[in-house]
């Protein structure tokens, strides 16, 4: 799954070290009696919460009352089901670990505006059963409530998930706090279990290719190999060959002993076609072969070639769109667009730019031993920032910041140097992918100004004072949208 702080794992770590032990064993269902999970239960977290194997509400912080609107003793004894369905908080993050059985992180709004970072973690028995669940809870609600000590902390959490993420498996660099990106990895890790077709889309630098990569690295053929080409790169002329591979003597030039393609170099593993909106039309219709009979022909064959492959293909286009147009075969595209799997732009889930940030920053310390750090103004900026280039602009950034900064504090001013972080938002602000209505668009402006102002001042007054309108404007707008 993706990456957090294991905080059970660093209270495991500690028990060992202090000669003790901690297992299903210890824990005790009828009073929750566990060492390890009372340690950690009032500590460095905004809300810590513990629910039973059926989600009922065991014990819950005093800070509860602030973040969801109702006391410890409003809570306790209920189901979280009944308490997301009611709108207290959504989603469940406990009903998200009982229905995976894994570990979840993800965003979590609560009913009185809050946006929360929960970890929530399945405490198991020594047969694997789910025995008791602990979420550990940290504000991330913008405005007032995110004063930069509190920044400050929140950011430190993410770099000790970072090094979790750097102790792990190095091809599974897959790290994410919103509620689409949760929804991604669910998708993900529900499809690695099949042999299904995979359409990942996606603007450029969004992660497709890491998707990719997550599917193949948690499926069955994780021992096989992961090949990946790039439809984009390989001259038209060259391509079916690089597909399929050709026989000795099949055209002028060819090898004496003939070629594999990356479909007999993949076999038995999963095959990466990046860029799919690339490939030319007698192309597509030879892919499409081998999506259909499992089967292909190389150049210059006589017979066919099986095949046992798992396809993901990828592309930045909209493929609907060269269908209609005539440009992709509409047989391939439904063939291809068995499981969709969509990657929204870095500018449209901020929460996810503070762990990418101190993700990177941790890779490239290492890389170039350094020892920087962000300032909280700093990735509150960043979160204020357009990134067009999306996953891969915000990479080249933290490298460029980690190389070429004086002193390890990387703060605002550190961006004066060429090719810096421009102040402020990107442009105007305002990003628009296609065109519609006038009036739609303008509907869509509003609710996206309106859903901001709401998320940094947690108010309809302040949120009406900073739009310039009445503050029965923002309550009318809100109840219509």
């Amino acid at each position: 799954m993706p990456y957090c702080e294991d905080v059970l794992n660093n209270q495991k770590d500690k028990k060992k070290r202090d000669g003790g032990r901690l297992s299903g064993a210890e824990l005790d269902p009828k009073n929750g009696s566990d060492p390890g999970v009372e340690t950690i239960l009032g500590s460095d977290y905004d809300v810590t919460y513990r629910s039973d194997a059926n989600g009922v509400t065991q014990k819950v912080s005093k800070a509860c009352e602030e973040l969801w609107g109702l006391k410890p003793e409003d809570i306790i004894g209920r189901s979280v089901f009944d308490l997301e369905r009611d709108g207290i908080y959504k989603p469940s993050i406990t009903r998200m670990v009982l229905e995976t059985g894994e570990r979840v992180q993800s965003i979590q709004v609560t009913q009185t505006g809050r946006k929360l970072l929960v970890v929530g973690t399945p405490i198991k028995n020594e047969k694997g059963g789910i025995i008791q669940i602990v979420n550990f809870s940290w504000n991330i609600t913008t405005g007032p409530l995110l004063k930069d000590d509190s920044v400050s902390r929140l950011f430190g959490i993410y770099d000790k998930a970072m090094t979790e993420a750097y102790n792990s498996d190095k091809t599974n660099r897959f790290v994410y706090a919103s509620e689409s990106m949760a929804l991604v990895a669910q998708i993900a890790m529900k499809v690695s279990e099949v042999n299904s077709t995979v359409l990942i889309t996606g603007e450029s630098g969004t992660g497709k290719e890491v998707i990719a990569s997550f599917i193949h690295s948690h499926s069955k053929r994780s021992g096989k190999p992961f090949v990946k080409i790039n439809c984009a790169a390989i001259p038209e002329q060259l391509l079916e060959s690089e597909f399929f591979g050709y026989e000795k003597g099949a055209f002028t030039g060819a090898s004496r002993d003939g070629k594999p393609g990356v479909f007999e170099l993949a076999e038995k593993g999963t095959l990466l076609l990046d860029e799919i909106s690339e490939i030319p039309p007698s192309v597509q219709a030879k892919l499409l072969r081998v999506l259909q009979d499992g089967s292909f022909m190389k150049v210059g064959g006589a017979r066919p070639v099986q095949a046992n492959v798992r396809i993901i293909a990828a592309t930045n286009r909209d493929l609907e769109l060269e269908m209609r147009e005539g440009r992709f075969r509409e047989d391939l595209f439904y063939r291809l667009n068995v499981v969709p799997i969509h990657l929204p732009p870095l500018r449209k889930r901020a929460e996810d730019i503070p762990i990418l940030t101190m993700f990177f920053l941790k890779y490239y310390n290492r890389l170039y031993n350094k020892n920087k750090i962000f300032d909280a103004k700093t990735i509150m900026r960043f979160q204020e920032y357009g990134w067009r280039g999306n996953i891969r602009e915000l990479q080249n950034i933290v490298e460029r910041l980690v190389v070429l900064t004086d002193g390890d504090m990387i703060t605002l001013p550190d961006f004066g140097f060429p090719g810096g972080l421009p102040d402020g938002r990107d442009g105007e602000g305002v990003m628009v992918s296609r065109i519609m209505p006038l009036k739609d668009a303008v509907s869509a402006v509003e609710r996206q100004l309106i859903n901001m102002a709401m998320e940094k001042f947690g108010g309809t007054t302040k949120a009406a004072e900073v739009l310039g309108v009445n503050q029965s404007t923002i309550s009318r707008k809100l109840k219509k949208a």
